[in-house]
């Protein structure tokens, strides 16, 4: 028997076990359109980014996430910056629904963070989409 992976999403939005996590609200990155997709991680790291780097002014939450669809990965990270995706990173058109919040989790450094957030920015500029839609 094969055991699933454990799957992350995350945020800034407070979210309850048993909640719902649904595609069609304003993405958290780039120009902020409506998505069309949830996005998920089977690594601890890739949620850490998602909730540090996660538009709002709440704290940042990663919470435990199942699949209620299918899965297919990332293109936003597999394609252009990970090939064969290394971070675990996915997308889906079905929600995910929470199982519980990781309550304590490290986040990267004020340089790190800082450097990543100037990265997105050149992007920005160069007119890259953060979110591939």
């Amino acid at each position: 028997m094969t055991q699933s992976p454990t799957y992350y999403h995350g945020t800034r939005i407070a979210f309850q076990p048993g909640d719902l996590i649904t595609p069609g609200h304003v993405s958290n990155y780039g120009a902020r359109r409506q998505a069309r997709f949830v996005y998920l991680s089977a690594t601890l790291d890739a949620a850490i980014w998602g909730a540090e780097l996660a538009v709002g002014d709440g704290p940042g939450r990663i919470y435990i996430v199942e699949p209620t669809g299918a899965l297919e990965d990332d293109p936003n990270l597999t394609d252009k910056r990970f090939p064969g995706n290394p971070t675990r990173s996915y997308r889906s058109a079905h929600p995910f629904r929470v199982i519980g919040e990781v309550a304590s989790w490290e986040g990267h450094s004020p340089q790190r963070l800082a450097e990543m957030r100037a990265h997105l920015e050149q992007l920005k500029r160069q007119g890259i989409e953060a979110i591939e839609e």
